[in-house]
């Protein structure tokens, strides 16, 4: 392995733990994180959660968890490129998505709808909170504990109301600052994964085609690069030939333009990226390309008529769960009322958040359907 870059987060620079710890022995501190990551209740549940089709949909569509494991592939690849902590970017990808809702983004906006007077809902706070709160592992502290720049690269977002509780890992967002390039990377390494294989997911499916395709760029001009390597090429080796071109074109693009602003920044230090303006970034042509993808996915796969019937459901099933919950906090599991004493409608929101496709439907059916009992 390459040394690694000036600019990249060294380890004996860390503004480390909130409980300090001795050191890991054999791992470093972050590849501790990546594995606390893996280990956690929160990433098992990721199996059960949407990505755009619910879970028993179909057992090869993408799930939360697959997800975030080609998300951590590909940040892993990028940042060795770049010359980047390899440990810190792969741990920020694979908890990127700890707080997702179920239901994918449809149950995120039902649940912000639900505490829309209680201090809202996001995603990337919500993740932040499992590491740091919610996830009840070990015996000296609350979550898992993970290293300051882990934490900081999960928070994606952040309000100026939210960043001034956070105390020094919200300064950034009031200041200006921008995390560290492995931080940047894993946020565009997630864009990537999702942009492609939904295209994969929305042609298994079959609510897109192929012939849709053809009218995006960059798919035509992936799939005719295979077409003229392997003329007559055709079923899911064609698809997965022109969908890999297609990350491959991102990945590269998105390592040239990186390594360019980082010299045209005169970047020397870590400091320096936390300075600069955004630094992980695509070529201005690029983004034309991947915007138009964008548009296309949004036009004719997330707004198609099934999925449109599923998240429908979706936010009936989400708010239907918090008001019941809200007028009645007896209705929740025991360690919830407990945390309801305090802060009802946070207690709620934790505990949808943290539920699977699945278990939000069966407890959905056990408040609501007539022939459930218990």
């Amino acid at each position: 392995m390459n040394a690694l870059a000036p600019w990249a987060v060294l380890e004996s620079a860390s503004r480390g733990r909130v409980h300090p710890e001795p050191t890991p022995g054999i791992r470093t501190e972050f590849q501790r994180d990546r594995d606390r990551i893996v280990h956690s209740t929160a990433f098992r549940r990721l199996e059960y959660k949407t990505q755009v089709f619910v879970n028993h949909e179909g057992d090869l569509f993408r799930t939360r968890l697959t997800h975030s494991i080609e998300v951590a592939q590909l940040t892993r690849g990028i940042a060795r490129e770049l010359r980047l902590n390899e440990d810190l970017a792969e741990a920020i990808a694979l908890a990127h998505d700890l707080g997702h809702t179920p239901f994918g983004h449809a149950g995120q906006d039902a649940l912000n709808h639900c505490m829309r007077d209680h201090g809202g809902f996001e995603h990337n706070l919500q993740s932040l909170r499992t590491v740091d709160t919610l996830e009840e592992c070990y015996a000296d502290f609350d979550g898992l504990n993970l290293m300051f720049e882990t934490r900081e690269g999960i928070l994606k977002h952040c309000s100026a109301a939210n960043a001034r509780t956070l105390g020094p890992l919200g300064e950034r967002f009031l200041k200006g600052r921008q995390p560290s390039l492995e931080a940047q990377l894993a946020n565009l390494a997630d864009e990537i994964a999702y942009n492609n294989h939904d295209v994969d997911d929305g042609l298994r499916s079959g609510l897109i085609t192929l012939q849709q395709l053809d009218e995006v760029d960059l798919f035509a001009s992936c799939r005719r690069e295979v077409e003229r390597s392997w003329p007559g090429l055709g079923g899911r080796r064609l698809i997965h030939e022109t969908i890999r071109r297609m990350i491959n074109a991102m990945a590269l693009d998105l390592i040239e333009t990186t390594r360019a602003a980082i010299d045209e920044a005169d970047v020397a230090n870590l400091e320096d990226v936390r300075r600069a303006p955004r630094l992980a970034t695509h070529s201005d042509a690029f983004v034309v390309r991947m915007r138009a993808l964008k548009r296309f996915l949004h036009e004719n796969l997330y707004r198609h008529y099934r999925v449109v019937r599923m998240t429908g459901k979706a936010r009936r099933i989400i708010c239907e769960l918090f008001d019941a919950f809200l007028a009645d906090r007896r209705l929740l599991p025991p360690q919830y009322q407990r945390r309801a004493e305090t802060d009802a409608p946070r207690a709620i929101a934790d505990y949808i958040a943290g539920m699977t496709d699945r278990y939000a439907i069966k407890e959905h059916r056990r408040l609501f359907a007539v022939d459930e009992i218990h």
